[in-house]
């Protein structure tokens, strides 16, 4: 998939993520940045963790919004081919990787 940012201000940062079907972001968090996010195209599951710090699937449609907090534990992985928007304060390089399936690792 891609990231195409389209808005980047020291207030907000707005983009678009496109996953392809099958394909899934790291299992992450982050220390900061506070984010929303509406699925505009395809479906995904979206892992959060609950209270008790266990990972919950959730899969979210056209239309679904999430409010992801700092802290907050989150995977998205893509069952169709989807287009994401997310908003979020702007801390781009704020990302704790847990888990990633492409060899990615640390912040």
């Amino acid at each position: 998939g891609y990231e195409d940012r389209w808005a980047i201000t020291d207030r907000y940062l707005g983009k678009i993520l496109h996953i392809d079907a099958g394909q899934a972001l790291s299992l992450q968090y982050h220390n900061a940045k506070d984010e929303c996010i509406l699925i505009v195209h395809g479906e995904m599951d979206q892992e959060l963790d609950d209270e008790a710090g266990n990972l919950v699937t959730h899969r979210l449609q056209v239309g679904d919004t999430v409010h992801i907090t700092p802290g907050r534990k989150h995977r998205m992985t893509a069952v169709t081919d989807t287009d994401v928007f997310e908003v979020s304060t702007p801390e781009i390089d704020d990302v704790v990787r847990l888990e990633d399936r492409y060899g990615r690792t640390g912040t």
